[in-house]
């Protein structure tokens, strides 16, 4: 495309245009630009029905994986998946429930679907010294391998208590979302979905190693009258499941300077979303289309863009990460069997969600996750990046994304999105429909003119004091 571009100069030379006499100086101060049929025509691509919403580990998350990799070799950039190709292929591990859970603490035992079931889980048994905590009483101090059981008069800021009390804690037990009768026999008739693990990885991803049990008000109190360091047994029978898979698609651009190529930044979205689903209105595919295709879409433009002009001085890989959906799966794999040292990586910038514009900021605005935990995104800022700190901190998107997979291992690692939490988040109605292109396409090309100053530069992203997770 360079020799187009030089002829493009050129004919505004003569054009008086441009009044430089050196084509090539010309060409590297252009404007970079968005392309909006690119754009629509990746997002339609992936989030076709066709695709049956690349449901994550189905052979259809599999086919957007080789779409996505034909892209990034269009684009310039070169195969850096497993055997000089742009697919990285990792294994998962399963195993499935043959029976339901049993939770005791000393004389007290709490039936499933009738005293509690599972929030989250990580683990098929585990047990500890029980440890009672209020959520209002501000001295509560927990200690690693306790089971918390967590109580306090506010049910939601409970349970966003207990969920941070599971950062030490082997097991939570909390006030369950919903405390009707009904809703826990509804929930006890199926039996739990047991956490898959990368092959070769303890971690379950990026919601790390959290078991938390909602539980009745009334089994609650059951278990207030046991004593502290009375021990807590949770267990659930099990059998291994046919091994499955995820793919990432990745492609990197080597840095051209020596000095910055080992200070590589990583673009990287999801690929996947949640398959053939619970038919709504109709219809039964969940297509994704701002989740994330439109992410995944941001980041193929920026490997279509800086991979047509002058190779940047930094390294740049372009990662598109299978199973996120089922808690950072392929981002795991990929922190294992990065093309670079994750101590190479300067930078990671995630894209989720970007297909529609968020009404809590101004109209052509992204968000940052995690926006006072580093430098970054107020130094791609002060370079024009029209990006704000997250609006909607109460929900820690910062943590509930790829990126969180990378910040946990030192990187700094955030997100950029436009998610305004509407109605059709995780919804069949998530479709092309309602995606707004005339947003994307301001979005993506706002960043443009940063994100080249990024992958020229020698800023160093750093962590703020206690930001690094």
């Amino acid at each position: 495309m360079r020799p187009l571009l030089r002829l493009f100069s050129i004919a505004l030379v003569f054009s008086g245009i441009i009044t430089s006499g050196d084509p090539q100086a010309a060409a590297a101060n252009a404007e970079p630009n968005v392309c909006p049929k690119c754009i629509q025509d990746n997002l339609k691509a992936l989030a076709s029905d066709d695709m049956k919403g690349r449901g994550s580990g189905s052979e259809d998350e599999h086919g957007a994986a080789n779409f996505v990799a034909s892209k990034l070799k269009e684009y310039g950039a070169q195969p850096a998946g497993d055997n000089g190709d742009y697919i990285q292929a990792a294994t998962v591990l399963r195993r499935k429930a043959t029976g339901p859970p049993t939770l005791t603490a000393g004389t007290v035992t709490l039936v499933y679907g009738k005293d509690f079931v599972i929030s989250r889980l990580s683990a098929e048994k585990f047990s500890g010294p029980l440890r009672k905590l209020n959520a209002e009483d501000p001295n509560a101090q927990l200690a690693a391998g306790d089971v918390a059981l967590v109580t306090g008069k506010d049910r939601s800021n409970t349970r966003k208590l207990a969920a941070g009390a599971g950062t030490v804690a082997i097991g939570v037990l909390t006030v369950g979302k919903d405390d009707k009768a009904e809703h826990f026999a509804a929930a006890g008739k199926e039996l739990p979905k047991l956490a898959a693990k990368i092959q070769g990885n303890k971690s379950t991803g990026m919601a790390g190693d959290l078991n938390m049990l909602d539980l009745t008000d009334e089994a609650i109190k059951k278990l207030s009258t046991v004593a502290d360091d009375t021990k807590v047994e949770f267990n659930i029978p099990a059998e291994d499941e046919a091994a499955g898979h995820t793919w990432n698609a990745v492609g990197v651009l080597p840095g051209s300077d020596p000095s910055l190529a080992h200070a590589a930044i990583l673009f990287s979205a999801h690929l996947d979303h949640l398959g053939v689903g619970k038919p709504v209105n109709g219809d039964s595919i969940y297509n994704g289309a701002d989740d994330d295709a439109s992410g995944t879409v941001a980041v193929l433009e920026l490997a279509r863009v800086l991979g047509s002009g002058d190779k940047p001085k930094r390294t740049v890989i372009f990662a598109l990460f299978g199973s996120e959906e089922l808690g950072g799966f392929g981002a795991t794999y990929f922190h294992q069997h990065s093309p670079v040292p994750l101590a190479d990586i300067a930078a990671n910038l995630e894209f989720e969600m970007i297909g529609r514009g968020d009404s809590a900021v101004k109209s052509d605005t992204l968000w940052l996750t995690g926006w006072e935990r580093s430098n970054l995104g107020p130094t791609l800022a002060e370079h024009g990046a029209k990006l704000v700190a997250d609006p909607h901190p109460k929900e820690n998107f910062f943590a509930r994304s790829d990126n969180y997979v990378l910040a946990k291992q030192g990187v700094v690692a955030q997100t950029i999105s436009s998610f305004g939490l509407h109605a059709d988040y995780h919804q069949p109605s998530d479709d092309v429909a309602h995606i707004d292109f005339k947003h994307m396409d301001a979005a993506i090309g706002s960043l443009l003119k940063p994100v080249e100053w990024l992958v020229n530069s020698d800023f160093k992203p750093e962590w703020k004091p206690g930001g690094k997770p």
